[in-house]
């Protein structure tokens, strides 16, 4: 009994050290890192144009005209393309197909790239503001999703100088959708939820808002096509 009491102890000893030195350990970590913050800061790494690791893109060139726009007919939405003569929410449409549309529409049009941006570094494609998600694709290849802001990716690699091919995948929420039918007969609606919705709730903004622009960056490391 004795002995299993010693060991118990031992044992316990042997714990409180090692917690000890662990606390230690800790103390001592706390102590540097609180003295790292407490020194100026060093010339060499302070805020610069030299110590930037981001590039510096020049002003927007905005994509002026027109935009086919597809919506899914499935979902409400227009049965043909619409043409938007300029960028808007399609909460401000009259047509109620586009109004209260929940879903994904394509965006198309042509551009040219202007002749002094046709040169130099390396060319982005800045979206403006988009409601929600967006996908671009340029002359056929994939430039990704975008999703928050800058809503940009970069276009080096599949521009043209001219006739260059630019579609957007926009996906907004579904809450304008589900407002919508809302007020109508529960085997006309397209959308379910086990949330009640207000018939004449506020819309949510959707849609590619733009302004659609080009930005150029001196980093001189792009191929033109």
């Amino acid at each position: 009994m004795k002995g299993l009491n010693a060991m118990k102890a031992t044992t316990l000893v042997v714990a409180m050290c090692g917690l000890l030195g662990a606390v230690s350990r800790l103390e001592a970590a706390q102590g540097d890192l609180a003295k790292g913050f407490a020194q100026p800061p060093n010339a060499a790494n302070a805020a610069g144009p030299e110590q930037r690791n981001y590039p510096t893109w020049s002003g927007p060139r905005e994509i002026g005209g027109g935009w086919e726009v597809t919506f899914d007919p499935k979902w409400g939405g227009p049965e043909k393309p619409v043409v938007f003569n300029d960028l808007s929410d399609w909460t401000d449409q009259s047509d109620p197909g586009i109004k209260h549309y929940s879903g994904k529409a394509t965006y198309r049009k042509t551009f040219d790239v202007p002749e002094d941006l046709r040169k130099g570094g390396r060319l982005r494609l800045n979206l403006g503001v988009v409601k929600n998600v967006a996908e671009a694709r340029l002359n056929d290849r994939n430039l990704g999703v975008v999703w928050t802001e800058p809503f940009s990716v970069d276009i080096t690699d599949a521009v043209k100088p001219t006739g260059n091919k630019l579609e957007v995948d926009v996906i907004n929420l579904w809450p304008n959708r589900l407002i919508f039918d809302a007020g109508l007969p529960a085997e006309k609606r397209l959308a379910r939820t086990s949330i009640t919705m207000d018939p004449n709730a506020p819309l949510l903004d959707s849609g590619l808002l733009g302004p659609v622009t080009l930005q150029i960056t001196p980093q001189v490391n792009a191929r033109r096509k």
